[in-house]
C-alpha cells in the first residue's frame, strides 16, 4: 500500500506554517519537523542557484531508500512537500490539489494572516478527505 507519511507547507521565508503527520511509525516532534522544513527550504533555494539549467524551479523529487519527498512550489514561493513511501507515483497531482485547497480555504479566509501558521478547520477537513481519496486511488492502480 502506498502511504503518505507527512505533509509540510513552508512560507516563502522558510518558516513552517503547516505540518500534518499521516504515518504511525517514526513520528517527529515539533523541533524535528521545524528543522526538516528549514533544511528543505535551504536545499531547495541552493539547488535553484546551482542548477546548470536556466530557470530551474529547484528540487521536485528527492528519493531515498526509505522515503520519497515530493515538492511543489507555488508562484508566491510557498512550498508544499509530501514525504511518502518509496516509489509512490502521481504526487504532483495531489500536491496541486493541496495547493488548490490552500487557496480556497486558507487564503480566502478573512481571519488568516499571510505567512502565519495555518489554523483553518475547513482546510484540515478537506485535506484529510483529499489524502484519503488519494490513498484509495493509489490502491486501485
Amino acid at each position: 500500500m502506498a502511504a503518505i507519511y507527512s505533509l509540510y507547507v513552508i512560507n516563502k521565508s522558510g518558516g513552517l506554517i503547516f505540518y500534518k503527520d499521516y504515518g504511525s511509525a517514526g513520528r517527529m516532534d515539533t523541533n524535528d519537523s521545524l528543522r526538516l522544513a528549514s533544511l528543505w527550504h535551504s536545499m531547495h533555494a541552493i539547488s535553484q542557484q546551482l542548477s546548470p539549467v536556466s530557470g530551474c524551479a529547484g528540487i521536485e523529487l528527492l528519493q531515498a531508500d526509505t522515503f520519497d519527498l515530493h515538492c511543489f512550489q507555488s508562484l508566491t514561493g510557498t512550498k508544499f512537500f509530501v514525504v511518502s513511501e518509496p516509489g509512490t507515483q502521481h504526487m504532483e497531482g495531489l500536491l496541486k490539489h493541496i495547493y488548490e485547497l490552500y487557496t480556497d480555504y486558507v487564503l480566502k479566509n478573512p481571519f488568516y494572516e499571510m505567512e502565519m501558521p495555518i489554523r483553518c478547520e475547513l482546510f484540515d477537513m478537506n485535506l484529510t478527505q483529499a489524502i484519503q481519496k488519494d490513498r484509495v486511488a493509489l490502491l486501485a492502480r
